[in-house]
């Protein structure tokens, strides 16, 4: 009997420990209530439509909200549920906490950028600058904990505040407003300069035909003075802004061209002067003329 207790002990660590090693893979909690079956859904079966069914039912089942909320919002853009996502947000996020409000806002703005709601975008983008100037960001501390592809890392305050201006300067570009998105961009780049923000200032200078400034903006890019200049994707899209920067240069005048005003009184005689340049040196006069020049001198004879 006592044999047979240890071995059963050893079965029972053996699948406890191999449903651990599955959570971990899938990263997937445990239990199962309405939200780890909404995570399986989504992580595990790769069933996005059962995980926001399962989503709703943690939702209204008051079963990790935050979260459910959250990631059933990201799955519904996903698969292009994007205006139900937003109203979800709006409807709901009064159940969740006020640590999870900020995480929300993140959310609402890609959806409200997906769906091309940029008065949206520009006016919650406002409010949560507005909140960094008043000392509320990030629950009054100094950096909060993000997620990105599956790593954490910490975000500062003023990597924060040059990612929000970023996005105000892209919401901006979308209404063709390159004014207010390059003051925008000049402000993140002042306070956490990178080489994708140097691109979209440039484009902002582009469309004012400020081509000079837009020249050094981008050149700062191809020379790796700025963060992220070693990115691929940066260098090629500043060395194409910069071919635009070359094509639209503006043209020099006509009378630079010609060396004469086409108004001016020696129009005729700068014309003639140009044209002397350009004919052969063994006659100024075209073959026709010389022909009946010839003929007429033989008559005269």
């Amino acid at each position: 009997m006592e044999g047979s207790s240890k071995s059963n002990t050893a079965c029972y660590s053996k699948t406890e420990k191999e449903k651990d090693l599955f959570h971990v893979i899938h990263k997937v909690p445990c239990g199962d209530g309405p939200y780890v079956k909404a995570k399986h859904a989504q992580l595990v079966h790769k069933d996005p439509e059962t995980a926001i069914v399962w989503f709703w039912k943690a939702i209204n089942a008051g079963d990790k909200v935050d979260s459910a909320l959250k990631d059933m919002a990201v799955v519904m853009k996903q698969v292009d549920r994007t205006e139900e996502a937003i109203e979800a947000i709006r409807s709901f996020r009064s159940r969740c906490s006020k640590q999870a409000q900020e995480s929300l806002d993140n959310v609402l703005i890609d959806l409200y950028k997906k769906c091309g709601k940029v008065e949206e975008q520009i006016d919650l983008l406002k409010r949560k600058l507005r909140l960094i100037y008043q000392g509320e960001a990030f629950n009054g501390k100094p950096t909060k904990t993000a997620r990105s592809h599956g790593k954490k890392f910490q975000v500062s305050v003023k990597q924060e505040t040059s990612r929000l201006l970023g996005n105000l300067g892209w919401a901006y570009k979308q209404k063709s407003n390159f004014l207010a998105a390059e003051v925008v961009y000049q402000k993140a780049q002042m306070i956490d300069p990178d080489a994708n923000k140097a691109c979209n200032l440039g484009l902002c200078l582009i469309k004012q035909a400020r081509y000079d400034e837009a020249r050094l903006v981008l050149q700062s890019v191809l020379e790796g003075k700025l963060p992220g200049s070693e990115d691929f994707k940066s260098r090629k899209r500043a060395e194409e802004l910069l071919m635009e920067v070359e094509t639209r240069q503006p043209l020099p005048e006509l009378t630079e061209i010609l060396g004469f005003d086409l108004d001016d009184d020696d129009f005729v005689k700068g014309l003639e002067k140009m044209m002397n340049e350009w004919a052969p040196s063994r006659s100024k006069r075209l073959p026709i003329f010389e022909q009946i020049s010839s003929f007429r001198d033989r008559i005269a004879c």
